[in-house]
This record gives C-alpha cells, structure tokens and sequence, in this order.
C-alpha cells in the first residue's frame, strides 16, 4: 500500500483509463485549483 497524502503534499503524476475509453493524466489534465476525483471499484 502506497503513503497517505499530507497537507501541502502534491499529488503524484497517474494515468488512469477511462470507462468510456481513452485515457487521462493526472494531475496533469485537471483544471481549476480544487478538484475531487471518485475512485469507484465497480462490481466485484
């Protein structure tokens, strides 16, 4: 398991594939100063 993030900590470079196919980077192709990304695992 990797190490919780701390305040001030930036959050590290991760592609990840989207549902809909493609990709996206992150934080790379974020926008704006406060985002909230939702993992959800799906069935198991």
């Amino acid at each position: 398991m990797g190490q919780k993030l701390g305040i001030g900590d930036a959050f590290p470079d991760v592609t990840l594939n989207l549902v809909g196919g493609g990709t996206t980077a992150l934080p790379g192709d974020l926008r704006g100063g406060y985002n909230v990304i939702l993992f959800y695992r799906g069935h198991w």
